[in-house]
């Protein structure tokens, strides 16, 4: 079937087939499908418009002669653009500058808006149009150019067919961006842009205006896959995300129409862009209307932005849809022109007389007709105001055919491009010879643009942008908002003044917010939602230390070093330096605890120096008190060392005059101890065990057990001394901590573990001696001091690795301050007590009483 329906098409291009027989006419074998209109000229220039935009129903089985059919429902707007031709060569003729020895002629056919009745009329119009009634065969015109089609569907089918014979076409309404394709349709031209172009300035106007969650709606056409297409490649990578692509059946069926516009609804995406021509769009917004989904933003591309009957059933449904229109000149002439829709001129067009008919609703000349009769007479003024955008692509293309036939007369023998340098003979116009100089052609029109095509048979693109609002009478107008002009570059090339727009739906007073999730404020990153498109996400809080100061950053960035992020993580601030200092509440506290220490030590040193010569003080080893006392004294003056600034010589000093004043202290102690022990446990006659516990005994013992500490301390000091350092981030926020690193944790751990031995010593031996039969005797008080000393220094590790910051130090402080406080009252209290309160008990018979 497909073979047969091939060489019929093969048939018509070879040529008009003749019948001749005895005593019949003639007959050409082809004819339109539907009607068509034709003026005589030097030059014919086809037309294809889709007048009517309902074919009738084909024969497939190609059993019969195609009969002519009846196309139905009439597209005024498309039959402006079969009178804007007319007006156009009709201008041309009266031109005494350009063509002025050259007729113009047209043979114009009605497309029905199918790519099967769009062929035909294609082959009708280059093989002859017309029956022959005289017995002589006259010759069909010759029309080497075609202008159309409207659709780009229809276009392919035509271009794929006539460009293997050379025929150019120049289209005025398909954008399809496949027809740039020169390797594929090397003869085809036009004078819309390419919706390659319109893509570009619809993904500008989405991501100008914030609209990130879209939804999409397209024909089944080539125009509407392309478009799409060529849509979302924009889209890429520019935050704006499709929610759903429907597309429109060219059934019309109204299931799935209802379908679509179900999805319409559900969706969160308040904009919803088309690409669909003017038919397929009408079904969907009918129903639209219909169920009152009209809550949405539309964006429209330029097969529709400019349709003016929507108005007669949208009423304000559609009221502030933006479009895209193609550039809008005033032509002269053209608008009184288009009002004369009269059919006196071509009175034996039926063309004319059906579109009449229709556009009316009465009949010409039937006398049995009880309805009304046209009368010629009707105004065509209230079907609405045109919009002059695909009327001036029609006007561009008539000129661009009339300056290249111009291009070819004045050329110049010895110069031409054809074989032999000659011209090209008009006479007649040769199709491969036309598209040469149609291809190169170059030249001004009327209203004055600049006209020409670049490699791809492309004009330059350039787009008004629509809006659609409500006139006085109810009638929507079209008002521009903007324009897009590909020429002026990529940073000017867009314009849109917010301040002339009326937002469609609920948002009329407003710009529609159409987000698949809200935009996430400074101070928090997006998080892509698992399974969504990147438009769904998540605002989760910048970590501590970082930051984003813009809307929807997609990371946090770092604060630099000695920074730290603010509260709300918009931005970097410097980090606030911190060491225990002695300004701090908590400085000022523990160096008040210190004073106060080395102040009461003092004053009990005082006291034991002014009541040295008594029982008591003698009695418990005067020489040792005072030594234990003074080096009390050092350990709280030594916890001064332990506040402020941190510098290299008060980092080595605090820890060791911290190791050697308490090793100092706790020698005494343990010599104290081991005295008592031993003079109440030497029980023998004769006995002499405290000749090793002398004075000079105890003195050396005190100084071997400095010394050791003093080794461990000089030995850490040079290897690896304890020096500043600085603690920043984490747990510590904006903060940098000053602070003492210890240098060598071994070393660290040395000293403290050397106070723990001695002060463990003396806690057993204090332990075993505290129940000795003395009234004043030391041993139950060393024992409750040095219970008190290690409980303190037990509790110190694990306070002194989890405290953060300063508090580390503070930790180190206290302790030092109250191990130093647990020592001074447990072992020197009671004994000041007895000295200043009860000195009738500091007598050699009371100590002697037991």
């Amino acid at each position: 079937m497909a073979v047969d329906a091939w060489l019929w098409a093969l048939g018509l291009l070879a040529g008009p087939v003749w019948v001749r027989s005895l005593g019949l006419s003639c007959a050409l074998q082809s004819r339109p499908i539907s009607g068509s209109l034709y003026k005589e000229g030097d030059v014919i220039i086809g037309g294809l418009f889709p007048v009517h935009i309902e074919a009738p129903e084909p024969d497939h089985t190609f059993t019969q002669r195609v009969q002519d059919g009846r196309c139905r429902s009439v597209e005024l707007r498309s039959y402006r653009w079969l009178q804007t031709m007319i007006f156009t060569v009709e201008e041309i003729n009266r031109n005494p500058v350009l063509l002025p020895n050259l007729t113009l002629g047209y043979l114009a056919t009605d497309t029905c808006l199918s790519e099967g009745s769009t062929l035909s009329a294609a082959l009708s119009i280059v093989t002859g149009q017309d029956k022959a009634v005289t017995e002589q065969c006259t010759k069909a015109p010759n029309v080497p150019i075609i202008i159309g089609d409207a659709r780009s569907s229809a276009s392919i089918v035509v271009a794929d067919t006539l460009g293997v014979f050379g025929i150019p076409m120049v289209s005025y309404f398909a954008s399809c961006a496949c027809l740039s394709d020169r390797t594929r349709y090397p003869t085809f031209l036009r004078t819309v842009p390419s919706d390659a172009f319109q893509a570009q300035a619809m993904a500008r106007l989405l991501r100008q205006m914030g609209w990130s969650w879209v939804g999409v709606i397209y024909g089944d056409d080539a125009y509407g896959k392309s478009g799409v297409q060529l849509l979302i490649q924009e889209l890429e990578g520019s935050g704006v995300c499709v929610d759903y692509t429907e597309v429109i059946p060219k059934s019309h069926a109204l299931e799935k129409i209802k379908r679509i516009v179900e999805r319409i609804q559900s969706s969160k995406a308040q904009v919803v862009v088309t690409f669909a021509i003017s038919p397929d769009i009408e079904v969907l917004l009918k129903e639209v209307v219909r169920q009152n989904a009209t809550d949405r933003q539309w964006i429209a591309t330029e097969a529709w932005s400019t349709s003016t009957h929507y108005s007669a059933w949208s009423g304000i449904s559609l009221v502030g849809t933006l479009g895209f229109a193609l550039r809008r000149v005033d032509i002269q002439g053209l608008g009184s022109y288009l009002t004369q829709l009269s059919p006196e001129e071509h009175t034996n067009e039926q063309l004319v007389q059906n579109v009449w008919e229709e556009v009316f609703g009465c009949k010409f000349g039937k006398e049995m007709y009880s309805g009304p009769h046209c009368t010629g007479l009707e105004k065509v003024e209230v079907q609405g105001e045109a919009y002059f955008d695909v009327m001036y692509n029609v006007y561009k293309a008539v000129y661009a055919i009339a300056n290249a036939i111009q291009d070819m007369l004045d050329c110049r023998p010895g110069k031409g491009p054809f074989k032999n340098g000659e011209c090209p003979d008009i006479n007649p116009v040769k199709p491969e010879q036309l598209l040469y100089y149609l291809k190169t052609v170059k030249f001004t029109t009327p209203v004055g643009e600049l006209v020409h095509f670049d490699n791809n048979g492309d004009p330059s693109a350039s787009y008004d942008i629509i809006n659609w609002h409500m006139g006085a009478e109810g009638k929507v107008e079209f008002v521009k908002v903007g324009q897009f002009d590909a020429a002026r570059g990529p940073q000017q090339d867009f314009q849109l003044d917010l301040s002339k727009v009326v937002w469609g739906g609920s948002w009329s007073d407003k710009v529609p917010v159409s987000v698949c999730s809200e935009s996430c404020p400074p101070g928090t990153r997006k998080a892509v939602q698992k399974g969504k498109p990147v438009c769904c996400y998540d605002c989760i809080p910048c970590a501590t230390g970082e930051i984003s100061n813009a809307s929807d950053s997609r990371e946090c960035t770092k604060c630099l070093e000695r920074f730290w992020s603010n509260t709300d993580r918009t931005e970097c601030i410097p980090m606030l330096v911190e060491f225990l200092s002695f300004q701090d509440i908590m400085g000022i506290i523990l160096s008040v605890l210190s004073i106060a220490g080395a102040t009461l030590t003092g004053t009990v040193l005082t006291a034991f120096f002014y009541h040295r010569d008594t029982p008591l003080v003698r009695g418990n080893n005067s020489e040792l008190s005072f030594l234990l006392l003074l080096s009390l004294k050092l350990c709280f003056l030594c916890a001064l060392a332990f506040i402020g600034r941190p510098a290299p010589w008060s980092c080595m000093l605090r820890h060791s005059l911290f190791g050697i004043s308490f090793v100092v202290c706790l020698a005494c102690v343990l010599s104290k101890t081991v005295v008592v022990l031993v003079a109440f446990r030497e029980t023998l006659p004769g006995s002499n065990i405290m000749r090793y516990f002398g004075p000079a005994q105890q003195r050396a013992g005190i100084f071997v057990c400095t010394l050791v500490q003093v080794l461990i301390c000089v030995l850490w000091l040079v290897l690896a001394p304890p020096l500043p350092t600085e603690s920043a981030g984490g747990e510590l926020g904006a903060r940098v901590v000053l602070l003492c690193a210890v240098g060598s944790v071994i070393g660290f751990s040395l000293v403290l573990g050397y106070i723990g031995l001695l002060a463990a010593i003396c806690f057993l031996l204090a332990f075993f001696a505290r129940k000795l039969p003395d009234n004043f005797n030391e041993a139950k008080f060393i024992t409750f001091s040095m219970l008190i000393f290690c409980a303190v220094w037990i509790a110190f590790v694990p306070a002194y690795v989890s405290s953060p910051g300063k508090y580390t130090v503070a930790v180190e402080v206290f302790a030092i301050l109250a191990s130093s406080y647990g020592l001074l009252l447990c072992i020197f209290a009671p004994k000041c007590y007895i000295i200043l309160l009860k000195p009738e008990k500091n007598t050699k018979k009371s100590m002697m009483a037991k």
